[in-house]
């Protein structure tokens, strides 16, 4: 049990001395932000005072005599009726030994019974992965890794839209570009797609297959170029997603969604809850939690996206998750209730989904918006912009702001190699960290802890203490930014302690073993936090 965890239960230990029965859950617990206030401090005793019919005050004197004082130092009532915990070193320091006998495993929660399917990105197939799709990538994947370290079973999905007109129109895209390459007259689809991956496809078609689509049945062609597109454009969707370290462990296609009549079994099944007017087909999503009913099959027979959309997550559901996640753009909003609804028609509970969605990013370079591409002329594409600032910068910044906030991706902080840059500042902490240790290898690493006793050390003790808690509660809140918050504080408090103590100091090799051992254990837990975020912990920089 953890510092955070303990002083809870010593709290709530109080409580039932006094009368009161306390939830864990409603005990807050915090890091005094001024080590003169203590290490931690709690609110309990204003936020249950109702229960004494008191003042706050007089219920933290009534509290504190019923703790357990065994590894607290003192405990003092400050302004309203904060009570302040300062504690005893051995309890502080004994994180040091915990942190590298765990080593990766550090923060990691406990294994749960629990399945949680993770669909994001989920990009039609028809063209390289643009940089609008980057910010849910990185969420998403971000989440994922928070969700699997906090002990649950994560299954990460992408969702393949193989069965719409987008795919008719790639094939019909392709087949115009192959014709052209063959020096023939063809004109490109309306809605077609001009990109140069498919010119690339189909000088790859005629290098494979030369003249031979020309004489293919229309039906048989259209059938061809579609499997043919799709596997092209999906597997350099896969290959440039695996660069920014993103890899999926199932793909799901709609078109098999949608075999053995899934629709038209999924309509009969929903019964009551469907109804005619005006030609079209609606479902009773009002009943639930939506502001008005939602189409399904429209007057001219064919069915939205809403409809192949609730045959998917019941097809998700039934293959034994407890949860699902989806990460989809800020413009899915009213999508929520609407599916919630649907599953809810299905016996399930509404936050046995949860959606995520994420607000649009806005690049800039040189202060100015960056919109268009070098190479193409259209759209920025994700391998582009890994390109030209890294996987690390791209990663930690989608991670830095709330998903529900718009925001500006600095191109030029991206790149720049200085403590303004965020993910620069914390990296520099890790390979900051592996240079002092790389230089002491020669000293004998003291766990204990013993001799740390300078404010810089107590702090930096306090920051990795607190790591699992700042993961578990990333994790409830599907909040990657919480992470990087954590993240920069920690880098701040390595700064503090190098700039303040001498960590290596031949004449005093005891300090000094008991400084590398803090300094190892603070190098694990920022290295576990990075990875969190999909992003590296260098050694040297």
């Amino acid at each position: 049990m953890d510092i955070l965890d303990s002083l809870k239960v010593n709290v709530q230990n109080a409580f039932k001395e006094l009368g009161h029965e306390v939830q864990l859950n409603d005990i807050i617990i915090e890091v005094s932000k001024d080590p003169t206030h203590g290490d931690y401090a709690t609110n309990c005793a204003m936020k249950f005072s109702r229960f004494f019919q008191t003042n706050p005050r007089a219920v933290a004197e009534l509290i504190i005599p019923k703790l357990d004082m065994s590894s607290i130092d003192k405990v003092e009532i400050a302004g309203p009726g904060f009570i302040n915990f300062y504690m005893k070193q051995d309890s502080l320091s004994k994180i040091v030994n915990e942190v590298i006998t765990k080593d990766a495993s550090f923060g990691a929660g406990e294994k749960k019974n629990k399945k949680i399917n993770v669909e994001f990105v989920s990009a039609n197939p028809t063209g390289l992965l643009h940089v609008g799709t980057a910010r849910g990538a990185a969420i998403g994947d971000c989440i994922s890794r928070i969700l699997a370290f906090n002990g649950y079973d994560v299954t990460k999905e992408y969702y393949i839209n193989d069965a719409g007109m987008q795919i008719t129109h790639l094939a019909e895209s392709i087949y115009a570009r192959y014709l052209q390459e063959l020096g023939m007259n063809a004109e490109m689809p309306e809605d077609g797609y001009w990109g140069d991956d498919v010119i690339d496809i189909a000088k790859q078609l005629i290098q494979e297959k030369g003249k031979d689509l020309i004489s293919m049945d229309d039906a048989e062609r259209m059938e061809f170029l579609k499997q043919y597109g799709i596997k092209l454009e999906l597997g350099r969707i896969i290959e440039h997603l695996k660069a920014f370290r993103v890899e999926f462990d199932v793909f799901s296609s709609e078109k098999a969604i949608r075999a053995d009549n899934a629709i038209e079994k999924e309509i009969k099944f929903l019964g009551d809850n469907v109804y005619q007017d005006d030609g079209a087909l609606f479902l009773k999503t009002t009943n639930y939690l939506d502001d008005k009913d939602r189409v399904i099959r429209k007057k001219d027979g064919e069915y939205t996206y809403f409809m192949p959309d609730i045959c998917y997550h019941v097809n998700k559901l039934s293959r034994g998750f407890d949860n699902l996640i989806d990460v989809l753009g800020a413009d899915h909003h009213g999508y929520i209730n609407r599916m919630k609804s649907a599953l809810m028609m299905h016996g399930y509970d509404k936050d046995v989904l949860h959606i995520e969605l994420i607000q649009m990013v806005r690049f800039l370079k040189n202060g100015v918006e960056f919109k268009a591409s070098k190479r193409s002329g259209d759209a920025i594409t994700l391998h582009e912009i890994c390109e030209e600032v890294g996987v690390d910068a791209m990663r930690y910044f989608f991670a830095m702001r709330a998903a529900s906030t718009h925001m500006d991706f600095d191109m030029d902080l991206a790149k720049e190699q200085s403590s303004n840059n965020p993910v620069y500042y914390s990296q520099y902490a890790h390979a900051r960290l592996c240079s002092v240790l790389e230089t002491g290898k020669d000293i004998k690493l003291d766990v204990s802890g013993s001799l740390l006793k300078e404010p810089s050390e107590t702090e930096l003790l306090k920051n990795i203490a607190k790591f699992p808690k700042v993961v578990e509660d990333a994790g409830n809140t599907k909040s990657p930014y919480k992470i990087t918050n954590y993240i920069h504080d920690l880098a701040e408090s390595v700064h503090s302690f190098y700039n303040c103590c001498h960590v290596i100091d031949r004449d005093n090799l005891a300090l000094s073993g008991n400084r590398l051992a803090l300094c190892k254990a603070t190098k694990i837990v920022i290295k576990n936090a990075l990875n969190l975020l999909g992003v590296s912990a260098p050694e040297h920089m």
